[in-house]
C-alpha cells in the first residue's frame, strides 16, 4: 500500500475521534495519580510472601468476636471484615501480624469519581461506554498505521529503531515519542476495548465450573481452622479472598479465591471440597484493569501518566505537522492552461516544500515572457504546445514516491504525447538518509526510457534544499534554453540581528580569511548552525556555517573575485556592524552522545569543527579531525584554534592534507585510505563521521568511506552514521 493510505488513515482517525480521545486522555491522567496516591498510604503488607493465611487467622480470633472475610487488595492492604467484641460489624485495613486495625478503607476523591464517571462513559451510561470502547479501537488502529507511517519512513521494519534525521521538532520527536509508548499505548487500546466488550456481556463467559474432589465428611471431627494444612501452605501474597462459613452447618464452607482459581474449604477439616480455575476471559479481565488503571503498582501508573501525556503531544505534534504541510502547499495561480504552455514544470512533494523552488522558476519564466503551467505529478497529461517539461521531486521513506506522485508512473505509460519534450529532473533530499533522492533517479530513468521525452540534463540532486545549489542549477539549465534567468530566494529578510566584528584575520595565501562576530543581543546558536547574510543592495543570501567560539560567531570565508558576499565582509572592519540571521541547523551539530567523532573538511569548511572541539565537546569525546588545503600556510590561520583544542584534550589527532605542496602532495581522500583502521573502528563502533566544504571533496570522501567500509567490515556505509553540510 502506498503511504498515503496509512498517512490519510492516521489523520482521518485522529480527526474524527479527537475530542472524545483528549476527553479520554485528560481523565486518564488524573486517574493516573489515584493508585499513586493510594500506594503512597502506610497501609501496605511488608514480607506478605512469609506470612500465613493462618498466622492471620489466629490473630484476628484473638482480636475479634467473629471474623467475616479476609482481602488482599490490588496494592497490597490487608482487609478485613469482622464483628468486633461489641457486637459492631465493621470493615477496614488490619496489621495481620498484630490484627490491629490500622486505617478505614480509601474513599474515593471526589475528582476522582468525577474523572472515573467521564472517563469511563462521557456520562453517558450505556452509549458513553460503547463511545469509549470504540475511541479505544480507533486508537488501537491510530498506532498501528502510525507504526506503518514509521517503517515506511525508516526504510523497513530492520530500521524502525534506527536514528531518526530531526528535518522538523514536531515529527522528530512524533516519532522519537511514539517508539518508546508504542508498546503502553497498544496495552491501553486493547485493554480499554477488551473492558468495553466485558461491559457489554460480548465475551464468552467462562466455562470452567466447580470440579468436586470427595464428599463432604459429616463425621469428620472438627479441626482448628488455624490447623488446616491448607491454611498453613498459603501465604497472604497468595490469596485474593476468603469468606468464613455463615454457620456451623457441614454443608457451609470457606470460599478461599487465589490468583489463578477458588476452592471451597471444608469448614471441619480443612481439605479442599472442589476447585475452579480461572479460565482465560476472567483472568485477562483481572489483568486488562490492572493494565488499564494501574492498580496497585507505582511504576506502571507512572507509565500510563506518561502515555497519557505522549497522546497529548501526539495530537499536538500531528496536527501541527498537517497545518505545516497545508501551508508549505504553495497556491500556483496559473496564467496558462497546461495545452497553453510550452513550459511544464511538475512538482513531487510530501510535505509542499518543493513548491517552493517550482514557484521560483515559474516566476522567473513568467517574467521573461515565456507561458508555464505549473502542477502536481500526479496530474501528469497529455500538452498540446508545451516543448520543455521540468521535474522537481522529493523522496519518502525507501525511495518510494511522495503523496502526490503516487500515479505518475502509471500515467506516464498510460497517457500518449503528441509533441517531444525535453525533460529535467532535479531531485531534493537529504544525504542523512540511505535513498538520497532515490525517487528522482526513478523518475529520471522512466523518462529516460520513453519515447517522447530527450534528456537536456543530466538529474540533479539537492542536499537539504541548498538554494544556492539550486540558484547553479537553474543558471545551468536557464543557459541551456539561451534564456539569461534572474531568481530571488521567496523569503525575505526576517528576525535579522544586528553583529558587530570584533576581529578579522588577514587574509592568506588562499584568499581565505576568519572573521569573529558578537552578537549585540542574546542569540542562541551552535556550531554548525548556519549564518545568513545578504550583502548590501542585494536580495541574495549566502549562508556561512558558524563556528562559535565562547559566543561569538567564527566564521572562514574564501573571497571570490566576483563574490559579492565575501568582498562585502572582506571590506568589513573591526567594530563594523553588519545585519545577519542564525538558522538552525541540528542535523549539523555536535553528537554528543556519540563514542568517536571523526571530522572531515576542506578549505574554509572547517569553521564550524572549530567552534566544535573547543565550545561544544565538554565530555572529552575522542574527535580526529582531517582538513585539506593547498598549502601549509593555509592551515597557519587555523592552528591557534587546533593548539587550544589539544591542550584543552578535546582534540584526539589531527591528519592534514595539501594539495600544492611538492613533497607532501595529497587530498583529504588520501588521508582517509592513510588511516582506514582509524575510520573502519569507528564505522564499526557506531560512531559519527561529520563532512563539511565543497560537494566535490564530499563526494570524494564518501566514495573512501564506502570502499574502507566495504573491504574492512564487509557491510555497506551506513549513512546514518554520515552527517553532512556541503555547498
Amino acid at each position: 500500500m502506498t503511504i498515503s493510505i496509512w498517512r490519510y488513515s492516521h489523520l482521518t482517525l485522529a480527526i474524527s475521534s479527537s475530542i472524545f480521545i483528549l476527553l479520554a486522555t485528560l481523565t486518564g491522567i488524573v486517574l493516573a495519580f489515584e493508585p499513586v496516591s493510594n500506594q503512597l498510604k502506610p497501609y501496605a503488607v511488608k514480607n506478605a510472601d512469609t506470612f500465613s493465611l493462618s498466622k492471620t487467622i489466629e490473630n484476628l480470633k484473638s482480636e475479634y468476636d467473629d471474623i467475616i472475610s479476609i482481602e488482599m487488595d490490588k496494592n497490597d492492604f490487608v482487609i478485613a471484615t469482622v464483628f468486633t467484641n461489641e457486637g459492631k460489624n465493621e470493615t477496614f485495613y488490619i496489621n495481620p501480624f498484630t490484627a490491629k486495625k490500622i486505617g478505614n478503607l480509601i474513599e474515593k476523591a471526589p475528582i476522582f469519581k468525577f474523572a472515573t464517571n467521564l472517563h469511563r462513559s462521557l456520562f453517558l451510561k450505556s452509549t458513553g461506554r460503547a463511545i469509549i470502547g470504540f475511541i479505544s479501537f480507533l486508537l488501537l488502529l491510530m498506532a498501528i498505521t502510525g507504526v506503518l507511517l514509521i517503517i515506511k519512513r525508516q526504510g523497513g521494519k530492520k530500521h524502525f529503531f534506527s536514528k531518526i534525521i530531526k528535518e522538523g521538532s514536531n515529527q522528530y520527536y512524533h516519532i522519537i515519542i511514539g517508539r518508546y509508548a508504542l508498546i503502553p499505548l497498544i496495552i491501553i487500546t486493547i485493554s480499554g476495548v477488551y473492558l468495553s466488550l466485558e461491559k457489554f456481556s460480548l465475551l464468552p463467559s467462562d466455562k470452567n465450573v466447580h470440579i468436586s474432589n470427595k464428599e463432604i465428611s459429616t463425621e469428620a471431627s472438627k479441626l482448628n481452622m488455624t490447623d488446616f494444612d491448607l491454611f498453613k501452605s498459603i501465604t497472604l501474597n497468595d490469596i485474593e479472598c476468603v469468606e468464613f462459613p455463615f454457620s456451623n452447618d457441614v454443608e457451609d464452607y470457606f470460599v478461599l479465591k487465589l490468583k489463578d482459581k477458588e476452592l471451597y474449604v471444608n469448614q471441619y477439616n480443612g481439605e479442599v471440597i472442589s476447585q475452579k480455575k480461572d479460565g482465560f476471559v476472567t483472568l485477562a479481565s483481572s489483568y486488562s484493569m490492572i493494565l488499564h488503571t494501574g492498580q496497585g503498582t507505582i511504576i506502571w501508573a507512572i507509565v500510563l501518566l506518561l502515555t497519557c501525556f505522549s497522546i497529548l503531544f501526539f495530537m499536538f505534534s500531528g496536527f501541527s505537522m498537517t497545518f505545516d504541510r497545508r501551508k508549505n502547499r504553495i497556491k500556483i495561480k496559473n496564467k496558462f492552461s497546461k495545452d497553453a504552455a510550452e513550459y511544464i514544470i511538475l512538482v513531487g512533494s510530501e510535505t509542499g516544500s518543493t513548491f517552493g523552488f517550482a514557484k521560483v522558476l515559474y516566476n522567473a519564466l513568467i517574467a521573461q515572457g515565456k507561458s508555464v503551467f505549473v502542477s502536481e505529478l500526479n496530474t501528469y497529461s497529455s500538452y498540446k504546445k508545451a516543448a520543455h517539461l521540468v521535474v522537481f521531486t522529493s523522496t519518502y521513506g525507501d525511495g518510494e514516491a511522495p503523496a502526490n506522485a503516487r500515479y505518475f508512473e502509471k500515467l506516464v505509460r498510460t497517457i500518449p504525447q503528441k509533441n517531444k519534450l525535453q525533460y529535467s529532473v532535479v531531485g531534493f533530499g537529504s544525504l542523512n538518509y540511505k535513498s538520497f533522492c532515490k525517487y528522482a533517479i526513478i523518475v529520471d530513468a522512466l523518462l529516460q526510457s520513453h519515447q517522447k521525452f530527450i534528456p537536456n540534463l543530466s538529474l540533479r540532486k539537492i542536499n537539504n534544499q541548498s538554494f544556492i545549489a539550486f540558484k547553479n542549477w537553474v543558471d545551468f539549465w536557464s543557459k541551456s534554453k539561451g534564456l539569461n534567468l534572474e531568481i530571488e530566494k521567496p523569503e525575505k529578510i526576517s528576525h535579522s540581528k544586528l553583529f558587530k566584528v570584533i576581529n578579522k584575520s588577514k587574509i592568506n595565501s588562499d584568499h581565505s580569511f576568519l572573521i569573529e562576530l558578537e552578537p549585540t543581543q542574546k542569540t542562541h546558536f551552535a556550531s554548525g548552525d548556519l549564518l545568513s547574510i545578504y550583502p548590501k543592495n542585494t536580495h541574495t543570501e549566502r549562508l556561512y556555517s558558524i563556528g562559535k567560539i565562547g559566543n561569538n560567531v567564527l566564521l572562514s570565508i574564501k573571497k571570490h573575485e566576483f563574490g559579492i558576499c565575501s568582498n562585502y565582509l572582506n571590506q568589513l572592519k573591526e567594530n563594523d556592524m553588519l545585519f545577519a540571521d542564525i538558522k538552525q541547523n541540528k542535523a549539523f551539530h555536535f553528537p554528543t552522545s556519540a563514542k568517536e567523532v571523526v571530522m572531515i573538511s576542506n578549505g574554509t569548511g572547517i569553521a564550524p569543527f572549530l567552534g566544535m572541539i573547543n565550545n561544544e565537546n565538554h565530555n572529552h569525546i575522542k574527535t580526529y579531525l582531517f582538513w585539506g588545503g593547498r598549502t601549509k600556510e593555509s592551515y597557519q590561520m587555523y592552528s591557534k584554534h587546533i593548539d587550544k583544542a589539544f591542550y584543552n584534550k578535546k582534540l584526539s589527532g589531527i591528519y592534514l592534507s595539501f594539495s600544492n605542496e611538492e613533497n607532501q602532495k595529497k587530498y583529504v581522500q588520501n588521508a582517509l585510505a592513510e588511516n582506514e583502521e582509524l575510520i573502519s573502528r569507528v564505522l564499526k563502533n557506531k560512531g559519527v563521521i561529520m563532512i563539511c566544504g565543497s560537494i566535490t571533496m564530499r563526494n570524494g570522501v564518501l566514495e573512501t568511506l564506502e570502499n574502507i567500509s566495504s573491504s574492512k567490515l564487509n557491510i555497506p556505509l551506513n549513512m546514518n552514521q554520515i552527517k553532512t553540510d556541503c555547498y
